[in-house]
């Protein structure tokens, strides 16, 4: 067996995401994952909690991204602007070797309602912890969410974009460009 050979819990999300993509979410078990790189159910509860947890590991890496441009933004910077700070840092966290692989993590949730809503519970938690952010530095409340949910909402939206098999461009300019959509519709007057 391979269990002592390094990067186990990478070995274990590729093979679950292959087996997620051919089997199915629901048909493929934690212990099929496991044996198909030869490991024990035991090494992958060690790595992961369920195999959802296969999906979604590595989510506070996310979160950091979005913090760190929360943190780098300009002091005297608009929530608007600090929200496209922590845009251009969470863009990093998707170079375009990844996008292969966010396509088929996307398309195994996009067939699973429970991992759908997963992701938009992650979603809603990254938008509190921007908000948070936000409001730690000085942003009234009501601002730093509006700001926070139309952040998460416009790189929810670049990150479908970024995904789609036609797709060339890159996640950062996909982002810039469906912010600047938001932008130029709340400068129209209603």
């Amino acid at each position: 067996m391979t269990r002592w050979e390094p990067g186990a819990a990478k070995r274990l999300q590729e093979a679950a995401l292959e087996l997620f993509a051919t089997r199915g979410f629901e048909q493929t078990t934690a212990t099929e994952i496991a044996q198909s790189v030869g490991l024990t159910e035991r090494t992958f509860f060690r790595h992961f909690s369920d195999k959802r947890e296969v999906l979604f590991h590595g989510q506070h890496l996310l979160a950091q991204a979005f913090l760190v441009g929360v943190e780098t933004a300009p002091p005297d910077a608009s929530p608007i602007e600090i929200v496209a700070s922590a845009l251009r840092s969470v863009t990093s966290f998707f170079p375009d070797e990844r996008r292969h692989h966010s396509r088929s993590r996307q398309s195994v949730i996009d067939q699973n309602p429970a991992l759908q809503e997963r992701e938009r519970h992650k979603l809603a938690s990254l938008a509190a912890a921007v908000a948070g952010a936000l409001h730690a530095r000085g942003v009234d409340e009501l601002a730093a969410t509006l700001a926070a949910e139309s952040g998460v909402t416009v790189f929810r939206i670049a990150f479908a974009q970024w995904l789609r098999e036609d797709e060339q461009r890159s996640l950062a300019d996909l982002t810039a460009e469906v912010l600047r959509e938001l932008l130029s519709l709340t400068r129209d007057r209603a």
